[in-house]
């Protein structure tokens, strides 16, 4: 057994900064990278892609960004778990299989875990009783089940842990856990046992404050911001663990960034409901428990966690087709910038009105006064300059799309003084609706393939 593994953050989201992991495996040592894809919504994206074409359904920028990586990977020992699978990981294996052959790469293995995507299976579900219902409403899913787009469940650490005793290089999942992705590595490689719980919940801990990436290194830091140094060169955090739990979170010496007790800190409240019972599929871990400490210039000790035994269920995320949405924007400038804006508002809405026009939806926002802080946002005196930015949403396509070619008319049919038009008119897109479920573990099981390149 190691006495301890680094383990490094890669990415904290589909979109992330692409340098990220080439950082992260040049700029010093580290056993592991993980880099987390996805978001719920994400999902269903991804469904759309493997609908149009059978061989999409990941993140498409993966294989590449692996392809750039690999001779380091392969020379340094350094392995990759990543969730960017999304809901085609077999694909984005071979995809990836393929970019090393074409590198000239003798060996490669590949572990993908599969199992999650269930969207095939909810009617054989439906009709064992595991319905599936919203478990934030109690909505029936019968309501919404002509609309799914997607359905994947929530797995844990312990099939991305197969996958390495099984020799993987790359582990490829559907839609693990962000912590799974970093608790992983140390299942496999300190023995940790499913009924282990403060050490899984130790791990779980380490892995949520590695989801986000440069969040918990200084990114998207609220307390004294304008401190943190050299934000363009920002160093992504990295775990170095230990076999009893206790790890600190760092990052390579020479990248911007700060890690402070104040960053972990903020990074740890992110997304918690009741800090005493944070539900993963491996344990529940109380962070309460968590204890924080300095111990060196971007040192952060962590230790004294404490778990309980995890659930007897998987969270499930679905998605559904929720209707449409648009939004146009234009640019009113002084004098009398928000009256403009505001008058423009009210010569829009009556125009919609006049038509006849159906959605669920109307929002307004004046960028500049009151969008981030809508009805609690002191009123202005003047401003330079205000942007009108409204959104509708609704069931009827027709309606909505009308709605984008009522914006362009207002330039010289409303207030002086606008500008901002120059992208055209606004298109309805789909809007993609979150369906939160519950169902027993016993309902469906994980597994893992391995796709070898020798």
């Amino acid at each position: 057994m190691k006495k301890s593994i680094r383990i490094a953050s890669g990415q904290g989201f589909w979109g992330d900064l692409l340098t990220a992991p080439v950082d992260q495996v040049t700029k010093g040592p580290i056993d592991y990278m993980m880099m987390d894809y996805l978001a719920e919504v994400t999902m269903s994206i991804l469904q759309k892609q493997r609908r149009r074409d059978p061989k999409l359904g990941y993140a498409r920028d993966l294989p590449e960004l692996i392809g750039k990586l690999l001779p380091t990977l392969m020379s340094r020992h350094i392995k990759v778990i990543t969730n960017g699978g999304g809901v085609n990981p077999v694909s984005c294996a071979q995809a990836i299989i393929e970019k090393a052959r074409s590198l000239n790469v003798e060996r490669l293995n590949v572990g993908v875990v599969l199992g999650d995507d269930i969207l095939d299976r909810i009617d054989e579900l439906s009709a064992k009783g595991i319905r599936l219902d919203n478990m934030e409403t109690g909505e029936p899913l019968a309501s919404v089940r002509t609309r799914l787009q997607s359905a994947n469940v929530y797995f844990g650490a312990f099939p991305a842990a197969e996958a390495l005793r099984n020799g993987a290089d790359i582990v490829i999942t559907g839609r693990t856990t962000d912590t799974g992705l970093t608790l992983a590595p140390m299942v496999f490689e300190f023995g940790w046992k499913q009924d282990d719980w403060d050490l899984l919940a130790a791990g779980t801990v380490a892995g949520h404050i590695l989801e986000c990436g440069g969040q918990a290194s200084g990114g998207n830091f609220s307390a004294d911001w304008q401190s943190v140094p050299d934000l363009a060169h920002i160093g992504f955090p990295i775990a170095e663990a230990r076999p009893d739990g206790e790890f600190f979170i760092t990052k390579h010496p020479g990248t911007g960034g700060r890690v402070s007790v104040q960053t972990v800190k903020e990074q740890l409240v992110y997304e918690i409901g009741n800090p005493r019972q944070y539900i993963t599929p491996d344990c529940v871990a109380d962070f309460t428990s968590i204890q924080l400490e300095q111990t060196g210039p971007d040192v952060v000790r962590v230790h004294g966690i404490h778990g309980m035994a995890a659930t007897d269920s998987y969270k499930v995320s679905l998605s559904y087709l929720d209707g449409y949405t648009s939004f146009g924007t234009l640019t009113y400038s002084w004098p009398d910038a928000l009256t403009k804006a505001q008058r423009a508002d009210e010569i829009l809405r009556t125009r919609l009105k006049d038509l006849g026009l159906k959605f669920n939806e109307i929002r307004t926002e004046y960028v500049g006064y009151n969008s981030s802080h809508g009805p609690i946002a002191e009123m202005l005196t003047e401003t330079n300059e205000v942007v009108l930015r409204v959104g509708v949403r609704g069931d009827d396509y027709d309606s909505v799309e009308r709605f984008g070619k009522e914006i362009a008319p207002l330039i010289l049919t409303g207030p002086p003084s606008v500008t901002g038009f120059a992208s055209g008119r606004p298109k309805p897109s789909e809007v993609i609706s979150y369906w939160p479920a519950l169902m027993p573990k016993s309902a469906v099981s994980p597994r893992v393939e391995m796709i070898r390149l020798q």
